[in-house]
């Protein structure tokens, strides 16, 4: 029996993963949210400044601001953190593929508020693996960004000690469909991939505290106890790992160190309210057992399946964390789960099976190479998933089961769900004009040249992206320069063009796509497309599969598509339907080009059906705009969007 200790140790860090419209806003959003007892900062980068692009740029069009905070330039990174002392915060900031840059404008930041750099402690995520495989929001090919993920982590040992060079991501494998030991197997073979480029840019002596500067961010889902027992095989397999495969002795350098973000795909747009359950029940996985408790924790707001949260929804997932930490006796306890049989034996099931998936990814060379067949078994698992669902196998209460319900005053009202700022992309194009138009060029263009040149040479990018932010270039031309350098990349979609085994419920619906075809003289084709930035991939490919194994013809070239290019694969494909997924809050203005660009090329008799985070007043919007079908996460039966989409085309 475990007993309560009188010195009750500190918590973890409380976090919300918070950024949006402008630095100015996001700035107030923080001080606020530190006023009220958070204790770390995570910062949410809109899609543009995640990719490398300026919010002026084609791409970014109906992107700025809405997933994230707008970072151009150092001027954006200044108002950032205005008031809010960098060298005493602990900050993790969510970005990858320009992790590099947007680290370099931090330190330019913190080096003008007179910051000691190395006392500089955070995290910037910098795991660009997960991106090809879940995220999207990749620029580079897998082994020019490798390579600047241990440029960063070789420069961080050097310059800024006690900041974490790079955060595994695991959050986003989940999301995407992994099983937990998928989940534990694929992060724990990006974290070798990176350790084992590693170790050539590090003295041999150094190489021990730099494997224990490596953090990772995982999902907890709603199986709270597979959940927890996940977290555990985490910290038992890591320092298995870091012991054998890397001969660390010291056992602090071989602690498995975490941050969480509870399962923010769980959450329903069906009662809603019921998600406060839900992340509650999910932060205890990632909690209860002390030695595989994490770190940092971050919350979602109950409301984040319907659209922008409120600072007040926000405060209520703080307030979770708070209760937890300092009015229970949950700290004063050791492990409450040592010994546990059950716990135990779940474990190592979990190990056992992590240890297979992780010995066929090295046996085909590693992550890297192994980034196609880990996409594929994500898309399998993730239709597994959605299956289970469909059939009832797995209950998700007031979606599945229980869907009789009152309505909640919580969603009822104006203001019940925070609204984008419609007038922050216009407002940050203007300051990011102005800023151009008062730097200096030539200080500009000879460090951009440079950090070019460094590219090319092999030589670590971090300090001429740092000189790059101190002369004043923008995020658009430090990705320009990376993309020049290394090249242009498209990550495999993991959609087979062959049906998978899987037909309960689907023969009917095959007979009716039989049939609409011979109406229509042809196969029924389906064109699936992503336009803009957004990366989050999983709605599309399912639909993308999902059509395949009911004999629909589709054609899916993958993400971040621009309207002009789906119009002009439609052109050539000559679907009977278009179908467009957009989870980032930029449906209006996209499909709005989209549907003008179908105009001006005689094509509006194709039907648009689209799906997403699609608040009502929105879908009221786009289907006055001439959208047929409009699907939200409510929608999750697949075979009746297939059923739906047949009767559209082919009407009987």
């Amino acid at each position: 029996m475990s007993t309560p200790k009188t010195n009750q140790p500190r918590p973890w860090l409380f976090r919300t993963y918070a950024g949006h419209s402008t630095a100015s806003a996001s700035n107030a959003l923080y001080r606020d949210n530190l006023a009220k007892g958070q204790t770390g900062l995570s910062v949410a980068f809109d899609l543009p400044t995640q990719t490398g692009y300026d919010s002026d740029h084609i791409l970014a069009k109906g992107e700025v601001g809405k997933v994230g905070v707008p970072i151009n330039h150092l001027g954006d990174m200044r108002a950032l953190f205005a008031d809010i002392p960098l060298e005493k915060m602990n900050t993790s900031m969510t970005i990858n593929a320009t992790a590099p840059w947007l680290l370099s404008l931090y330190i330019a930041a913190a080096e003008e508020q007179g910051a000691d750099i190395s006392a500089l402690q955070g995290t910037v995520q910098n795991d660009i693996i997960k991106e090809y495989l879940s995220r999207g929001t990749y620029i580079c090919p897998p082994k020019p960004s490798l390579r600047m993920i241990t440029d960063i982590a070789a420069y961080t040992r050097e310059h800024l000690p006690k900041w974490n060079p790079m955060n595994v991501c695991s959050y986003h494998l989940q999301e995407a469909g992994a099983t937990p030991e998928e989940e534990l197997a694929f992060a724990l073979a990006t974290a070798t991939a990176v350790l084992d480029d590693l170790r050539d840019k590090v003295p041999a002596e150094h190489f021990p505290a730099m494997v224990g500067r490596i953090s990772f961010f995982v999902n907890a889902g709603i199986r709270f106890v597979t959940e927890l027992c996940k977290m555990r095989a985490f910290v038992e397999l890591w320092d298995e790992i870091t012991r054998e495969r890397y001969g660390v002795e010291d056992a602090k350098f071989r602690r498995f160190r975490y941050g969480v973000q509870v399962n923010s795909l769980g959450l329903t747009e069906q009662q809603p309210e019921n998600n406060v359950y839900r992340i509650l029940i999910e932060m205890l996985a990632v909690t209860l057992s002390k030695n595989a408790r994490a770190r940092a924790v971050q919350l979602p707001a109950w409301n984040e399946a319907l659209g922008l949260p409120r600072p007040w929804d926000q405060q209520w997932s703080l307030r979770m964390q708070q209760i937890l930490a300092y009015e229970t006796d949950l700290l004063e306890y050791d492990d409450l789960f040592d010994g546990n049989p059950a716990i135990d034996r779940k474990v190592e099931e979990l190990k056992s099976g992590a240890r297979a998936e992780l010995a066929q990814i090295d046996g085909m060379g590693g992550a890297v190479a192994a980034i196609e067949y880990m996409k594929s078994r994500l898309v399998e698992s993730n239709a597994a998933r959605i299956a289970k669902v469909e059939t009832g196998e797995t209950t998700v209460v007031g979606v599945n089961r229980w869907v009789e319900a009152e309505e909640s005053p919580l969603t009822s009202g104006d203001g019940s769900i925070m609204a984008s700022d419609p007038g922050a992309e216009a407002d940050q194009i203007m300051r990011l004009n102005a800023w151009r138009a008062g730097r200096d060029e030539t200080a500009v263009k000879t460090a951009l040249t440079n950090l070019r040149a460094v590219a090319l040479s092999g030589e670590n990018i971090m300090p001429a992206s740092i000189a790059a932010a101190r002369a004043g270039a923008t995020t658009g031309e430090w990705g320009a320069m990376v993309r020049d350098a290394f090249g242009q990349y498209r990550a495999p979609t993991g959609v087979s063009p062959n049906p998978s085994n899987r037909t309960e419920g689907l023969d009917e619906i095959r007979a009716a796509v039989d049939v609409a075809s011979d109406t229509l003289g042809r196969r029924l084709k389906m064109l699936v497309g992503k336009p803009g930035l957004d990366g989050h991939s999983n709605g599309a490919e399912q639909i993308a599969t999902r059509a395949r194994d009911c004999g629909i013809d589709i054609t899916y070239d993958g993400i971040r598509l621009t309207p002009e290019e789906i119009v002009a694969s439609a052109k050539d494909q000559d679907p009977h339907v278009i179908g467009l997924s957009i989870l980032s809050g930029s449906h209006i203005p996209l499909i709005r080009d989209l549907l003008g660009l179908m105009k001006d090329e005689n094509m509006t008799h194709i039907p648009v059906v689209v799906g997403g985070i699609i608040p009502v007043d929105d879908a009221k919007t786009l289907q006055d705009m001439g959208v047929a079908r409009i699907y939200t996460p409510k929608d999750f039966e697949l075979n009746k969007i297939m059923a739906d989409i047949v009767t559209l085309v082919a009407p009987t």
